[in-house]
């Protein structure tokens, strides 16, 4: 949980937060102009800071796309990219009409316990430029792997029954990796699971965090699964994009086609009780990424 205003967003309104170019000055920003079907920039949203164990820094990042009916395919490169050095930190390169939170992660080292050090994520779309200063501003410090409220913890993924379980914000690389054709769907299996802390169904909820003591129906569900794309050279397609749950303990499927042979990298957010984006609490979700070959069918073969 921040110390400041745990909406992110909010971070694009505060003076030397977001550095835009002259083109993109005389914009509206996000939070002051209605969302239109086209035409807005696509924005960097810098999250929060945690500390590693061996000293390094985790920054959770995120992106918003304000337009209604706009997507992007970004690559990296002058539109999008990373300085100081490496351009790619595992950034994605297509964006969907959404509040994307904690998208992906970046660790970096030791020498960013100086707030001063920052490192920035910059954007290029529709003709305006947007970049997002990260660094370990004490302000800026995010606990995600439990609610110091109420000791909530994020759901668990598997990808597999015996695997290896992934929990908080997509770190660590690729999750699961597979192959796939053009010519039939991918099925891609979760096993889920959430344990809760005693009495965390009547506990208060915290603040800004959806109700637990209202009735049932009126309650986010326990477990909600969102698929989405994150890099590829085509579409990408889920029979089920978001899938809900009356109980956190599932092993759920969905099948997924692609429209073009290449390499896919895919998310995947297990959210529970507390909504997207933990609701601005950094806590409770879990992301995840998938890699995904795709190849095309063989060539038909003709009688010699």
């Amino acid at each position: 949980m921040r110390t400041n205003h745990v909406v992110a967003l909010a971070a694009i309104a505060v003076g030397g937060v977001l550095a835009m170019s002259a083109s993109a000055a005389a914009q509206s920003l996000p939070l002051e102009a209605p969302h239109k079907a086209f035409g807005q920039a696509v924005w960097p949203v810098y999250e929060g800071w945690y500390g590693n164990p061996d000293g390094s820094y985790t920054f959770l990042i995120g992106y918003f796309n304000p337009n209604k009916e706009q997507t992007f395919e970004i690559p990296v490169g002058e539109n999008n990219f990373f300085s100081p050095g490496e351009p790619d930190r595992g950034q994605p390169t297509h964006f969907d009409t959404t509040r994307g939170w904690a998208v992906f992660a970046v660790v970096v080292g030791k020498e960013y316990a100086d707030k001063a050090t920052q490192l920035t994520w910059t954007l290029v779309s529709n003709g305006q430029r947007a970049s997002i200063p990260m660094h370990t501003d004490p302000g800026w410090y995010v606990e995600p792997f439990e609610d110091a409220a109420n000791k909530n913890r994020p759901p668990t993924l598997r990808f597999a029954a015996d695997g290896s379980r992934f929990e908080g914000p997509p770190v660590g690389g690729i999750a699961a990796a597979y192959t796939a054709s053009l010519s039939q769907p991918l099925s891609l299996k979760l096993w889920t699971s959430d344990t809760k802390p005693t009495g965390y169904g009547s506990a208060p909820a915290p603040s800004g965090a959806s109700d637990r003591s209202a009735p049932a129906g009126q309650r986010p569900p326990p477990l909600v699964l969102r698929w989405k794309k994150l890099r590829g050279p085509g579409d990408v397609t889920f029979v089920e994009q978001t899938q809900t749950f009356e109980t956190a303990e599932q092993s759920p499927e969905t099948l997924v086609t692609f429209s073009e042979a290449g390499t896919y990298l895919l998310g995947v957010e297990a959210l529970d009780e507390t909504g997207s984006g933990g609701s601005g609490s950094q806590c409770c979700w879990t992301s995840a990424h998938i890699q995904v070959q795709v190849a095309a069918p063989p060539l038909p073969t003709t009688g010699g």
